[in-house]
């Protein structure tokens, strides 16, 4: 995993309603902010913090044509947050295994 990629925000960045429900939209196709906000219950300007923190930990990326701002998800970044739940459940799976094997023992 490149040292741009920060896990803590990245999971930061999930842990909220709004950002999961962006990415989830997002996941669909490239949205310009506007079709992003529309759904949204919130001014265009909350939608542009939520916008800004999920390309800060590199979950999206926007780009300007004109005065039209677009966003698009960058899938490294979610791979890399997959790979890290990964390990841990790999972690996990082999420490439950080795308890199940205990407790057959006895």
């Amino acid at each position: 995993m490149g040292a741009s990629l920060d896990i803590s925000r990245i999971f930061h960045a999930l842990g909220d309603n709004t950002r999961r429900a962006m990415v989830e939209q997002l996941s669909k196709g490239s949205l310009t902010v506007s079709e992003l906000a529309k759904p949204l219950d919130m001014t265009l300007a909350a939608v542009v913090q939520h916008i800004n923190l999920l390309e800060n930990c590199g979950l999206i990326k926007t780009w300007k044509e004109g005065r039209v701002r677009t966003c698009e998800i960058q899938t490294e970044t979610l791979s890399a947050a997959e790979k890290w739940l990964h390990e841990r459940r790999r972690l996990w799976e082999r420490r439950f295994d080795r308890l199940g094997k205990l407790l057959d023992e006895e």
